[in-house]
């Protein structure tokens, strides 16, 4: 699949291939899924957008999950990819670009960052889209923060694109 994504100065088309066609999509379709996720057995989180849950991964078999989650709303969704890294952890973050009802930068605990711009699995309202983090009821944020490890794999994927994928569609 290939999309255009702008227009160069001299009014050629510049082109990009979509996020399915990527040399780290195309690695992960070749790998093995966990069972019953739409995750590769080398990940250690998986986060499907389209059925809004996650999973933990060990040794490539469930070993959590699955959990409902709440993913970004429009506007601020929640960036996809096979390849994310969870790079920092904090049991008591504070939101540094949003507060709460009482004004206060708004609580985001057992945060475990995993992509580019702050984007992290947390404790949160799940009746709210958050803004491109996944969020998770009290004690699956807890069970994520402890389990996973600065270092480890996270998947965010929508199931039915991985699906088509996989397939060769």
């Amino acid at each position: 699949m290939v999309a255009v994504i702008g227009v160069g100065l001299a009014g050629t088309a510049v082109a990009a291939t979509g996020p399915e066609s990527s040399t780290v999509a195309q690695e992960a379709h070749a790998e093995a899924l966990v069972p019953g996720t739409p995750c590769t057995v080398s990940t250690r989180a998986c986060v499907d957008l389209e059925s809004q849950r996650a999973w933990l991964i060990t040794d490539g078999a469930v070993s959590y999950g699955p959990v409902p989650i709440a993913s970004g709303g429009a506007g601020q969704e929640t960036p996809s990819g096979h390849s994310f890294r969870v790079y920092r952890k904090s049991a008591d973050h504070k939101s540094g670009e949003f507060t709460g009802p009482d004004g206060q930068p708004a609580p985001m605990p057992w945060s475990v960052f995993f992509a580019d711009g702050g984007v992290a699995f947390h404790g949160g309202d799940r009746d709210r889209a958050s803004a491109g983090c996944v969020k998770l009821d009290p004690g699956p944020a807890q069970t994520f923060f402890n389990d996973l490890v600065e270092g480890d794999k996270v998947q965010v994927v929508d199931a039915s694109v991985e699906q088509k994928a996989r397939a060769g569609s």
